[in-house]
């Protein structure tokens, strides 16, 4: 019976710490430095497209995953296709109530491309970013 105890109370830690909240996926995510300020802003609404940088390799979650383009700096105007590396570093305009940090930039996402973003713990998006932007997604 005292096993018995010593295992559930084990579990009950485990599940209890399990509960705690995650740490930032980037180290400045709570700091206002990664977003841009009003004449910041400007300038990258100005801004031509960066040109395809050489293929990289990028960790992900453990492994390497081969990526057409790193991202990072102020983000507006852009190109991207292939597979595609958001930094933590990348800084975005600021948004007041629903993140559109995307609207008003000239960002083209070809079809098929996808994006990690590394502060959202690396997650990848298939679909763009019109969640972000202010554009409604065409059925």
């Amino acid at each position: 019976m005292r096993g018995w105890t010593l295992v559930a109370c084990a579990m009950l830690v485990g599940g209890l710490a399990a509960c705690q909240p995650r740490a930032p996926a980037c180290p400045n995510s709570l700091d206002s430095a990664r977003f841009l300020n009003a004449d910041e802003f400007a300038e990258a609404l100005k801004a031509t497209p960066a040109p395809f940088s050489t293929p990289a390799e990028v960790e992900i979650r453990g492994r390497k995953v081969a990526t057409d383009k790193v991202v990072s700096g102020p983000l507006c105007n852009d190109d991207w296709r292939g597979t595609v590396y958001v930094t933590c570093d990348a800084r975005v305009a600021e948004w007041s109530e629903t993140p559109l940090f995307f609207k008003d930039c000239d960002l083209d996402i070809e079809e098929g491309t996808v994006v990690y973003v590394a502060a959202h713990y690396d997650a990848p998006y298939y679909k763009g970013c019109s969640c972000h932007t202010g554009e409604v997604e065409s059925p």
